[in-house]
C-alpha cells in the first residue's frame, strides 16, 4: 500500500481491519471513535498483518511511546536526568531506569553524555519519559553511547534504515565492521575502526535517502573501493 493521504483523510482499510482484529497505528495516524484519521500528509504504509503508518519528511520529532531515540543529557535535577531528544520539550530519565540501578548503585551518567533510550511515556499533554532498559529489565543495546559519531538525518531516513526489507545496513556490513544505533528522532550514532571509515559510513547512509533499494548496494561498494584503494 503506497497511497498518498492528507490530514483529515479517513483510512478505510484500517477501519475495516479494526472490526475483526487489533490494529496498530503508527506515526501520522490517530483514532477518533471508530474512525482512523490521518493527521500528517504523506505516504500511507501497511505492514501485514495489522500495522499502518504514514511516512513524510517532517523535521520536528514528535515523541511516540515505544520508540527508540538518541538523546543528549543536558542536566541532572535531583534523581532525574533531563535529555534533549529533539522534540518540543526535553524528556526526563530516572536514575532507576537503568539495569541494576539502585539508590546505592547509581548509573554513571553526566551532562553531555549520549544515550540510546526508549520512550515509555509520550503524549500531546505529557512530558516525554525515557528508560534505558527493555521489558525484561535488561539494558540490551540501550544506555550510554561512548565514542563514535552522531549525524542528524530526516525522520524518514531513520525509519527507512530500520525496515526489514531495506538492504542498506546489510550491504555496509559487507564492506567494513561497524556499530550503529538508529534513533527514530532523526539521529544516528556510528562507530567504526577509524574516523575516516566512520565519516565514509555517514556519507553512504545520507546518500541512501535519495536512492532506490537497487542502488543502495552500489553506493556501499563505492565507499569500500574508495577507502581500500
Amino acid at each position: 500500500m503506497t497511497e498518498i493521504v492528507l490530514p483529515g483523510d479517513r483510512i478505510l482499510a484500517a477501519e475495516v481491519l479494526a472490526k475483526c482484529k487489533k490494529v496498530i497505528l503508527g506515526p501520522g495516524l490517530r483514532r477518533e471513535d471508530d474512525q482512523v484519521i490521518a493527521c500528517k500528509p504523506g505516504r500511507l504504509h501497511h505492514k501485514e498483518p495489522n500495522t499502518f503508518w504514514i511516512d513524510n519528511y517532517q523535521q520536528r520529532y514528535i515523541p511516540v511511546r515505544g520508540e527508540a531515540v538518541i538523546g543528549v543529557v543536558t542536566a541532572k535535577a535531583g534523581d532525574i536526568f533531563r535529555v534533549d531528544i529533539g522534540a518540543h520539550e526535553q524528556a526526563s530519565l530516572s536514575y532507576l531506569a537503568f539495569e541494576a540501578a539502585t539508590k546505592k548503585n547509581r548509573p554513571d551518567v553526566n551532562p553531555g553524555d549520549l544515550l540510546y533510550a526508549r520512550l515509555i511515556v509520550a503524549g500531546r499533554d505529557l512530558e516525554p519519559e525515557l528508560v534505558c532498559v527493555n521489558s525484561t529489565g535488561k539494558k540490551g543495546k540501550l544506555g550510554v553511547l561512548t565514542d563514535g559519531f552522531v549525524l542528524n538525518c530526516s525522520l524518514n531516513l531513520a525509519r527507512l534504515i530500520l525496515r526489514e526489507d531495506c538492504p542498506l545496513l546489510r550491504s555496509l556490513t559487507k564492506e567494513m565492521p561497524f556499530e550503529i544505533a538508529v534513533g527514530l528522532n532523526g539521529r544516528i550514532w556510528l562507530k567504526a575502526k577509524s574516523l575516516r571509515e566512520t565519516i565514509a559510513l555517514g556519507n553512504a547512509i545520507l546518500a541512501a535517502e535519495s536512492a532506490s533499494y537497487e542502488e543502495m548496494p552500489k553506493i556501499c561498494e563505492n565507499i569500500g573501493n574508495i577507502l581500500f584503494t
